[in-house]
């Protein structure tokens, strides 16, 4: 089950083997989803063009689809990148940002989740219930109108129907792999102002997949950099402007000790 002392081993494993993930993200969030990977010791990349993205993902060790800024030619590109990351076995993460405010954003998750199984699948809570099936209340573009704790029975069953991981992130994270359930309770509400922290969560567990074969504990993991990261950052920040700059430091300075102290798992 996982634990602190599994949580800083898979850190210590991206540091030592700095893993290259492949982000085919929003416009929003590169510029800091780049920076955090760097700050926890990963390799990012920012490569969506759709001549290429099959070419660069068997260079990587992890692919991350983010669905923030979709457009046609970028839907071609993610269906290419996760085609070839699961022909090759290599993991790759969905975040499927504004499922159920569009047509379009709820057609493009649900394939990509169904037809490529990704290794994980991270989203709020109504993201992820509109992809279990489950009726929910239409999100206020992509932000979420539930809790993460309504979205537990739908991560499980979208868990199951997948064979992904499945993250739902809010005050309290949830993961499972459809059986199991971990329960993570860091974070910091000053975290909600700040656009793209979750895309950034995601991004994370990329990296952590990218070292660690137990995809369970790997996305627990990479929540939990982020979350503790925030929290600390937080505690320094009057703001959410000084909290990214101390949200990457706190992330760069992450170690054994701090997360033996401050991981919170509830269940």
């Amino acid at each position: 089950m996982f634990s602190a002392e599994h949580c800083s081993a898979i850190l210590e494993q991206i540091r030592a083997r700095k893993p290259l993930i492949h982000n085919i993200t929003n416009y929003v969030v590169m510029n800091n989803t780049a920076n955090a990977l760097l700050a926890v010791g990963a390799s990012p990349a920012m490569v969506h063009a759709v001549e290429e993205v099959e070419e660069f993902v068997a260079l990587s060790q992890a692919l991350v689809i983010n669905l923030g800024t979709l457009s046609k030619p970028w839907i071609k590109s993610m269906r290419i990148a996760a085609d070839a990351a699961s022909g090759r076995g290599i993991p790759w993460v969905l975040d499927p940002v504004g499922a159920g405010a569009t047509e379009l954003r709820t057609d493009t998750a649900t394939d990509l989740a169904l037809l490529f199984r990704p290794a994980c699948i991270r989203g709020n809570a109504s993201e992820i219930m509109v992809l279990a099936g489950t009726t929910a209340d239409k999100p206020r573009g992509v932000d979420s109108t539930r809790a993460s704790a309504d979205a537990i029975e739908a991560a499980r069953r979208l868990a199951k129907s997948t064979g992904s991981i499945v993250a739902v992130t809010g005050a309290i994270d949830y993961v499972t792999d459809g059986e199991q359930l971990i329960a993570l309770a860091n974070g910091h509400p000053l975290m909600a102002r700040v656009t793209g922290l979750g895309c950034t969560a995601t991004a994370l567990a990329g990296a952590a997949l990218a070292v660690e074969k137990d995809r369970l504990a790997a996305v627990a993991a990479g929540l939990s950099f982020l979350a503790i990261a925030g929290e600390i950052a937080a505690e320094k920040s009057p703001g959410p402007g000084s909290l990214q700059v101390h949200l990457l430091d706190a992330l760069h300075q992450l170690d054994a000790a701090t997360i033996q102290r401050r991981l919170k798992i509830v269940a």
